[in-house]
């Protein structure tokens, strides 16, 4: 089934400790945002992109986007909060259909897994990307540990996360007008009641957050590039 996709790309990125929008680094000779893009342009069942950025980033969309990329891509100004950014998608989106919403950061997803949420999602309502926890998880108090958390029943989130659009729209709004800022786009959807679904993806998904990440992401596209 077909789908759109929101990819926030206005933050800054202060853990990676950049002077510019982290997105904008290179990864192999090519801006992190276009490892991302390309996966979404490539894929023939992706049919819109929605390309949240800071309008100061504009010169560099125009500059490294092809043509031919931009007949999928919509721009959409970024807000100070991703939650604002993924709302301003949304209202430039196609109001239908299923709509996914991606970190720019995580360039490594995986086509199947894109396709097993969507069609989670058509089905669900809503549903997202995530790993089993491997780490033991400690809670305390300060610095006091004061309970071993079960790990069989967490999981790391990742993105994508695929929602119905009415859906999403609706949990966005709710929480907008509820002044509301949540952890997530699915943390939004909970609030109102509605389940969301875990589609299992892989540990390659990562998000580049700080600069040892970069390391990490070598490690993975030197795997792909032995597979």
């Amino acid at each position: 089934m077909n789908y759109q996709v929101i990819i926030p790309a206005a933050g800054l990125g202060k853990r990676m400790g950049a002077e510019i929008n982290k997105l904008l680094l290179e990864l192999e000779g090519q801006p992190i945002i276009l490892h991302t893009l390309d996966l979404f342009i490539q894929d023939s069942k992706c049919k819109r992109i929605i390309l949240v950025i800071n309008p100061s980033d504009q010169k560099f969309f125009d500059r490294h986007l092809q043509k031919d990329q931009w007949k999928k891509i919509i721009l959409a100004d970024g807000g100070e909060e991703r939650q604002y950014s993924v709302l301003n998608g949304l209202k430039v989106a196609d109001p239908e259909g299923v709509i996914l919403v991606h970190d720019g950061a995580r360039p490594f997803v995986k086509k199947a897994v894109i396709a097993r949420l969507v069609q989670s999602a058509v089905q669900n309502g809503a549903a997202i990307a995530a790993v089993p926890v491997k780490d033991t998880i400690k809670k305390t108090e300060g610095l006091h540990v004061v309970e071993t958390i079960d790990r069989s029943s967490l999981w790391q989130v990742q993105t994508p996360q695929a929602f119905r659009f009415s859906l999403l729209y609706q949990a966005h709004m709710q929480a907008q007008n509820d002044q509301f800022l949540g952890t997530d786009d699915a943390s939004l959807v909970e609030r109102m009641g509605h389940s969301v679904q875990i589609v299992q993806s892989d540990y390659d998904n990562i998000k580049l957050t700080t600069p040892e990440d970069l390391f990490f992401a070598k490690a993975i596209i030197d795997k792909f590039r032995k597979s």
